[in-house]
């Protein structure tokens, strides 16, 4: 057994009790928009299609606006960022009518990544006990990630028996010796420290940072579709991320750093035009299957520049479509390339989940059946009470699943010899007014 090496964890939160309601704040932050949710989660018995909620979602407030100073889902510019922070924070507090102190946030950038660590433990008695699950779990947990990462999530997806694997509530079996599989997803820690240090310089503390492709999982799968096994592919504006889930169990995590902006930029060089111009005619008329009638109807792409002497001009549908088709399609065979070099490639990934902004795209469903097959759909918010319409969308599923998180928080394992990041959320409210003065005064 290797030595215990300390490693940098991100805010964790207390689970939320099965009995307890409670109100959470969660704050999704993208390259193309930022959204702060506040809604109240009240105990309910498990639906049909939900049955791992144990709680209902009624959203009290909501604001988004776009987002400044984000890359890649990575702060580059932490005075814009903070102030579109704040933004979205007011505007769904005031919906809300309500103040929130913290929230629990996503995680698009960082470079996502999964690795799986393996213990076993010698059982002291023939039954397995809850002791024994604390030890295997604290035995997996002496892991030493990369130097630079940081851990978002650490995730028992399965135990064995005296080498049986695929037990997934061991409590009170017999056997000699107990096993586990870990799942633990890192992000870059200096993505996730810049992050966290912007928010605090909103005054607000974080209860917890969410995977962006996790959190969109928990919003959009029925418990049937994750038990069978599903890829969920999140096309965000800066990353692409994914999340497989099997048997319930979120089992790899993965990003890419293309996403829907690259395609807006590529229209805005190739039809030499301004970069809010490209995205409305990217929105509004853009494909990545062509038609019989792309040929025949026209679109007016606006000049670059005020010049009377730049006069808009009018190009046929189907050169917009040559321009947005190859980028789509390089982003989705890397997302391709990945999921085979994992190995996840097996029954997960003939049931494919879309969301994010970028998947609504005309024809993307169907590019990402031809290129990775199996059935795919565009996934929805599932669950969520009171939310309006504008936000009942693939956008806004990584927000909505954080919502979610709360209810699953308590399925994570950190061994105890770990070291928080001492940025937002490792304080409390004491360290927030601290910095409050320091900045005021």
């Amino acid at each position: 057994m290797s030595a215990r090496i300390p490693f940098e964890v991100a805010p964790k939160m207390r689970p939320l009790a099965p009995r307890r309601s409670g109100v959470v704040g969660v704050l999704e932050v993208g390259t193309s928009k930022i959204v702060c949710m506040i809604a109240r989660l009240k105990p309910r018995d498990a639906s049909n299609s939900l049955r791992r909620r144990t709680h209902s979602v009624d959203v009290l407030g909501i604001g988004h606006t776009s987002a400044h100073g984000i890359k890649g889902g990575t702060v580059i510019d932490m005075d814009r960022a903070e102030h579109a922070i704040r933004r979205a924070v007011d505007a769904a507090e005031r919906m809300a009518g309500a103040q929130i102190a913290s929230v629990v946030v996503s995680m698009a950038g960082g470079r996502l990544g999964s690795e799986h660590f393996v213990a076993e433990v010698d059982l002291p008695e023939p039954a397995v006990a809850e002791g024994d699950i604390r030890r295997v779990l604290d035995a997996a947990s002496t892991f030493a990630v990369a130097e630079g990462r940081t851990i978002l999530h650490a995730l028992p997806v399965g135990y064995a028996l005296d080498g049986a694997a695929g037990i997934g509530e061991p409590r009170g079996m017999l056997g000699r010796r107990l096993g586990v599989d870990l799942h633990v997803v890192t992000a870059e820690a200096a993505a996730v420290r810049n992050l966290l240090l912007c928010i605090e310089r909103c005054h607000l503390g974080v209860e917890a940072m969410v995977a962006a492709p996790y959190a969109a999982a928990l919003a959009t799968l029925a418990d049937d579709e994750a038990e069978l096994g599903v890829t969920l592919i999140d096309f965000g504006a800066g990353t692409t991320t994914v999340a497989v889930v099997v048997h319930g169990h979120c089992v790899h995590v993965d990003s890419i750093a293309i996403g829907g902006q690259h395609v807006t930029n590529d229209v805005a060089r190739g039809l030499s035009t301004r970069l809010a111009d490209a995205e409305r005619l990217k929105s509004l008329h853009g494909r990545v299957m062509s038609v019989g009638a792309d040929e025949r109807e026209m679109l007016t792409v606006p000049p670059i520049a005020d010049d009377h002497h730049d006069l808009p001009r009018a190009i046929p549908k189907s050169h917009l479509l040559k321009i947005i088709r190859p980028r789509v399609e390089e982003i989705v065979e890397l997302v391709r390339d990945r999921l085979v070099a994992s190995g996840h490639t097996g029954g997960a990934s003939r049931r494919i989940v879309l969301t994010g902004g970028a998947a609504q795209l005309t024809g993307h469903s169907e590019l990402v059946g031809q290129v990775l097959g199996g059935q795919v759909r565009i996934g929805r918010p599932l669950g969520i009470s009171r939310l309006p319409e504008a936000a009942r969308g693939a956008p806004f599923a990584v927000a909505t699943g954080l919502l979610v998180y709360p209810q699953v928080a308590g399925l994570e394992h950190f061994e105890a010899r770990r070291r928080r990041i001492s940025h937002a959320g490792a304080g409390g409210y004491f360290t927030r007014v601290g910095h409050w003065l320091r900045e005021a005064f």
